[in-house]
């Protein structure tokens, strides 16, 4: 005890410098974006790499549940194909395809990192660039909306999980098509609030409630989640939506990123509108 405490008055100074140290760039990369965005660039392969083998490990000890949930959306998407083979035959097309290429390009990835007890959450993919991965790609599970990446590297990338206070995005109620927006209460990690949903609408508890298809980054229809409860907002015409969000933050594992291929067109012409 008496060596410690000598080591501690003897190098009082040194280590005093580096706990400021490391609290200034603690402040410097919080609350300068720039800063931010170079730190998780040149550290995304270091971080990535060490969340990858704590990643394998964790792995290796859920292979049960991990193939059990594999086969069980192999049985699902066969039954889909199988269906579509039947309405085909059914219905055929003797006509040439005129359709134009698809609008949104999914790649699989596994999630090496991810938090739900922060205000603002983030997630790490092992994917990155070299497999086609961008900014502002959208992240979604067979469950639902995860999230959009926002920072590459080469073979890594991070984004703003959907639980990010700072996250919003375009939603509506499949029965009714009304819409609004989807924002993260910080309070618990699988429920999310609705807003701007007029309050003459008649909604119910268990609606389901998808992505609007008014964003560039999700296509429309995917899940979010549904409607845990709701009361008429004070003072407002709108409805305080409780959403139950369909997926599950704890147990994440493998998402896609979701590639819209007219994202460039579409911010282009939409930046023609500003200042008419």
């Amino acid at each position: 005890m008496r060596s410690l405490f000598r080591f501690l008055v003897r190098n009082y100074f040194l280590m005093m410098f580096l706990v400021l140290e490391a609290i200034s760039l603690v402040l410097m990369i919080s609350f300068n974006n720039y800063q931010r965005v170079t730190f998780f660039n040149s550290s995304n392969n270091i971080v990535g790499t060490v969340y990858e083998k704590f990643s394998n490990m964790d792995d290796y000890f859920s292979l049960g549940r991990t193939n059990a949930r594999l086969a069980a959306e192999n049985a699902s998407l066969h039954k889909q194909l199988q269906s579509r083979i039947m309405n085909q035959e059914k219905y055929p097309i003797n006509r040439p395809d005129t359709v134009d290429a698809p609008a949104y390009i999914f790649t699989s990835a596994k999630v090496i990192s991810n938090s739900v007890n922060k205000q603002f959450n983030y997630i790490s993919l092992n994917k990155g660039s070299r497999q086609g991965i961008k900014p502002d790609m959208g992240i979604i599970s067979p469950e639902g909306v995860v999230g959009v990446i926002t920072n590459v590297s080469a073979n890594y990338s991070t984004g703003l999980s959907l639980l990010n206070k700072r996250f919003s995005i375009p939603a509506k109620i499949t029965k009714n098509n009304y819409f609004g927006a989807l924002v993260w209460d910080g309070e618990h990690y699988n429920t999310a609030d609705l807003k701007e949903i007029p309050f003459h609408i008649i909604v119910n508890v268990g609606d389901t409630v998808v992505t609007s298809g008014y964003s560039t980054i999700f296509p429309e229809g995917i899940m979010i989640g549904t409607i845990k409860k709701f009361d008429v907002e004070s003072g407002t015409n709108f409805y305080n939506i409780k959403v139950e969000l369909s997926t599950n933050f704890k147990t994440l594992k493998y998402v896609e990123v979701v590639q819209n291929t007219k994202h460039a067109e579409l911010i282009k012409l939409q930046s023609n509108n500003v200042g008419e």
